[in-house]
């Protein structure tokens, strides 16, 4: 199909004007963790339908991403940011990184997950962190709970991604600070540690190379990973290989936001309110393996069995994560190193 470009786009790549005005440039810079992904068609879309040209620039993880945006708050790398989550969310605010703006879309869903009530984040995605299980590698004896995982019957079989370098590895700390309380959470890691917790630097190692219910075929049937992660394991009879453990799940919301200072704030609006849009959140399951923010957008057919959404995650109030996250992680690395 040949694509449709805008009149405006033809006189800025050919550098000319339209009716003697100055060329407008149309671009505007989406800040992204490096999970982002987006179905070119629906993009292609969008573009011709606005004149805008969206210019993805991936920053590294979820911590990462709002690190880079703290520390260039001044001179931002661009005009939106997404993929900053809810283990970070307080920091950014804090910091100013984002301007208000509420997008009419909004009110159909993403206001369930909101931070605060300034409008400067809005959520696009959720991700709950699971431990998942390779039950065949198991024999079938699977742990359900936080506590089944401390059993010597697991020594040496769990995978966990580092908290102070990968998201999934601070959401799934988070989860058992909410799980057990302050007084309980680093005892459980130290029983963790005694039966033989692994702990590697992120998710796509402990995933791909350390987890046997994966690709990689890893020495490890126990890894901390997604509630969404089995629906990439399902086999030719329909069935998921693999499981996620939805008692031991912490919600992971991710945000987009205009960024204060940005060279194409109109516009900007423009991307968030696409990104909230029914036609992209409809990719998010198949592109990012999240579930949408917006209600009422059905998911693939593997995530019905394999994926559901978990009814009762674990939380934490986004002030108690960014007023204690740190001595948390430095407590954790104490008690289990990394």
């Amino acid at each position: 199909m040949r694509r449709l470009v805008p009149l405006v786009a033809l006189a800025v790549v050919a550098g000319c004007s339209v009716g003697g005005e100055a060329p407008v440039d149309r671009t505007v810079v989406l800040v992204t963790h490096d999970s982002f992904d987006v179905d070119q068609a629906v993009l292609d879309e969008f573009e011709a339908r606005t004149g805008i040209t969206v210019a993805p620039r991936k920053s590294g993880d979820a911590g990462a991403l709002t690190n880079q945006l703290v520390l260039t708050k001044a001179n931002p790398i661009g005009d939106v940011a997404f993929g900053v989550d809810n283990t970070f969310a307080s920091r950014a605010l804090d910091e100013g990184v984002f301007a208000e703006y509420r997008s009419p879309e909004a009110d159909k869903g993403p206001q369930r997950y909101a931070v605060d009530g300034s409008g400067r984040l809005t959520a696009v995605d959720v991700g709950d962190v699971c431990v998942n299980v390779d039950p065949a590698a198991l024999g079938g004896e699977v742990p359900k709970t936080f506590e089944d995982l401390a059993d010597p019957k697991y020594k040496d079989k769990f995978v966990v991604e580092d908290p102070a370098t990968s998201s999934p590895g601070l959401a799934f700390l988070l989860g058992t600070v909410a799980h057990y309380g302050e007084q309980g959470w680093a005892d459980y890691w130290g029983r963790l540690k005694a039966n033989g917790v692994k702990v590697v630097s992120g998710w796509e190692e402990a995933y791909t190379q350390e987890f046997s219910g994966s690709s990689g075929k890893g020495p490890r049937p126990i890894v901390v990973s997604y509630a969404s992660s089995p629906s990439a394991e399902v086999g030719e009879d329909g069935k998921a290989r693999t499981a996620a453990l939805l008692d031991t799940c912490f919600r992971q919301v991710e945000y987009a936001g205009v960024l204060n200072g940005a060279k194409n704030p109109e516009d900007a609006k423009k991307v968030l309110d696409f990104l909230l849009s029914e036609p992209f959140q409809k990719t998010v399951p198949e592109k990012m393996y999240v579930y949408p923010a917006r209600e009422g957008v059905a998911l693939p057919d593997a995530w019905t069995a394999a994926a559901p959404l978990p009814e009762q995650p674990a939380t934490l109030p986004a002030a108690d994560i960014a007023a204690q996250r740190q001595r948390w992680i430095e407590q954790w690395r104490s008690t289990v190193g990394g």
